[in-house]
């Protein structure tokens, strides 16, 4: 049997996760509330969204609910059971998934760096033309101005030429 997630939400008491999902035969909109254990202020929010996702009485279920939003439904419960306001814990959550340009990448530990790239990552894939979206254009081709004064650097002047 395969499922339609409609929409997908947290509780705070007792902490758990809902969804609300049409079965593909069936017409009719149904619940499931997915209890959260062995969760607490300092646990991993994404290894617990991993570990629903691939529960196997959930599996089906979750099949049509992104990873990402498992992570902000265990971010917005972390947040509540660390004493935070639902909107501090959304903030949070936002900040924790853009990317500052001015970062220092270079200085990163791996866990740091492989969190930034999956995020990269996510906002390549959804920004992405593929040839099937309407709007895809195979050769683009972009006249930029020339009107304005050039900038050289060292590093694009071959070595025997001078500036």
């Amino acid at each position: 049997m395969t499922y339609v997630a409609k929409k997908c939400g947290v509780c705070f008491e007792p902490p758990s996760i809902i969804l609300i999902y049409k079965e593909a035969s069936k017409d009719k909109t149904r619940q499931r509330i997915m209890p959260v254990r062995n969760f607490s202020k300092f646990s991993d929010c994404s290894m617990a969204a991993e570990q629903l996702k691939n529960n196997c009485r959930h599996k089906a279920y979750l099949e049509g609910v992104s990873l990402c939003q498992l992570q902000k439904l265990y971010s917005l419960l972390k947040g509540h059971l660390s004493g935070e306001s639902l909107a501090e814990s959304l903030e949070k959550f936002q900040q924790e998934k853009t990317i500052d340009p001015e970062e220092d990448m270079n200085k990163l530990d791996d866990k740091e760096l492989d969190k930034r790239k999956s995020i990269m990552d996510e906002l390549f894939e959804k920004n992405r033309k593929k040839k099937d979206d309407p709007d895809f254009i195979y050769d683009i081709e972009v006249e930029f101005p020339q009107d304005e004064q050039l900038e050289s650097c060292s590093w694009d002047v071959e070595s025997g030429e001078e500036i």
